[in-house]
């Protein structure tokens, strides 16, 4: 059982990445009905309320105020739900918030389990995603109050975030995303990426223009703008980021070839150089493409670990089997391969026309290819 008292930090034992909390008769019932559901979760609940079977349901039991409870559940879960009044709630978490990129999703059930809502971070956090599935679980009505839910409109934070899409940068995300909800005119330039970004039934809001260019898009003046590519903006461009969010699809593919024991520094260095000489942002790679006999190549494995990239690798016959601009005698020598890096990436995207063909660098052969 955990003893909560003032000053010291509780232990817990996570299991899972969500948290139902309940201190009321019956909130402990609504918490184990969702707890038998929601099976990736630990239930916490006061200890006058011990049914005897919680050690076997892996229930923790607590004593003394929640409120010294939460502190340790935020730095813990990916989401809390509570069955606690809403505003206890606010009252409780205030003093914990810190970011919205970092705080957890924080869901407040009532204590009858009618109304499931929203509380905190519900974009970002998955506040609004997780409100549903306990609404769903408990029969309840789910109540979202974010505006471009409620609006059927773009949400700026996570505009592309099922593809992959990342930011550039967060500086411009609040004055955008009022932009959006309050119908000002906005732009929407596109030059990469998956187009099927618009899943509602009803149509795109017509605040929103896509344009062909960003120079396109200056000339019209727009009050806001979205903008998804893996380029590199010009200084020229770069205006439309003034009240713009620039959005990074994963549609870059690097090949590369490398000699056993190339450093995970001179790699990285190697790929950052050749991508800015391409005016390509490194925030677009998607994979790293190399020969099979190089899948345990301890410097390769580190640059795609650091980044999040997947990493694919290829029998010598299936090189063989892609056209090869600039085949090389000595590669297939060593690796029966008549080439690495520019076969490897064409496999891997099926494009025909390369962004880079081959380069040799240091220790190590790149190419590079959209998808």
């Amino acid at each position: 059982m955990i003893e909560l008292q003032e000053g010291i930090m509780p232990e817990v034992d996570r299991q899972n990445p969500y948290a139902i909390v309940a201190i009321t008769k019956h909130g402990v019932q609504l918490a184990r009905k969702l707890h038998s559901s929601f099976i990736h979760s630990d239930v916490y609940y006061m200890s006058k309320f011990e049914q005897g079977d919680e050690e076997a349901k892996h229930i923790q039991l607590f004593s003394g105020s929640v409120r010294m409870l939460l502190p340790t559940l935020f730095k813990q879960y990916k989401g809390i739900i509570l069955i606690i009044s809403l505003g206890a709630v606010v009252r409780m978490i205030a003093p914990i918030l810190k970011d919205k990129k970092t705080d957890p999703a924080v869901v407040v059930i009532d204590d009858r389990g009618e109304n499931v809502i929203s509380v905190l971070s519900g974009h970002l956090g998955g506040a609004n995603q997780l409100t549903h599935e306990v609404a769903h679980v408990l029969e309840a009505r789910a109540i979202i109050t974010t505006a471009s839910d409620v609006q059927k409109t773009i949400p700026v934070d996570l505009f592309g975030s099922r593809f992959g899409w990342e930011w550039d940068s967060d500086e411009k995300l609040t004055p955008v995303s009022a932009s959006v909800v309050n119908e000002e005119p906005v732009a929407i330039v596109q030059e990469s990426g998956e187009t099927n970004w618009w899943h509602l039934e009803s149509p795109i809001p017509e605040n929103f223009k896509t344009y062909a260019s960003i120079r396109e898009a200056l000339h019209a003046k727009p009050n806001a703008a979205l903008v998804i590519t893996h380029r590199i903006l010009s200084e020229e461009e770069e205006q439309i980021l003034e009240n713009g969010v620039l959005y990074r699809p994963k549609n870059v593919v690097i090949g590369m070839g490398c000699n056993r024991g190339t450093s995970a520094e001179e790699i990285k260095q190697v790929i950052q150089d050749t991508l800015n000489e391409l005016q390509i942002s490194m925030k677009s790679v998607k994979a790293l493409c190399t020969i099979e006999l190089k899948k345990d190549e301890v410097g390769l494995l580190e640059v795609v670990s650091k980044y999040g990239w997947e990493f694919a690798y290829y029998k010598p016959e299936e090189l063989n089997a892609q056209k090869i601009e600039a085949p090389s005698d000595t590669v297939f020598k060593y690796t029966g391969a008549y080439g690495v890096s520019e076969p490897a990436v064409r496999i891997y995207t099926g494009a025909e026309k390369l962004e880079l063909v081959k380069k040799k660098s240091g220790n190590t052969t790149i190419s590079v290819a959209l998808m």
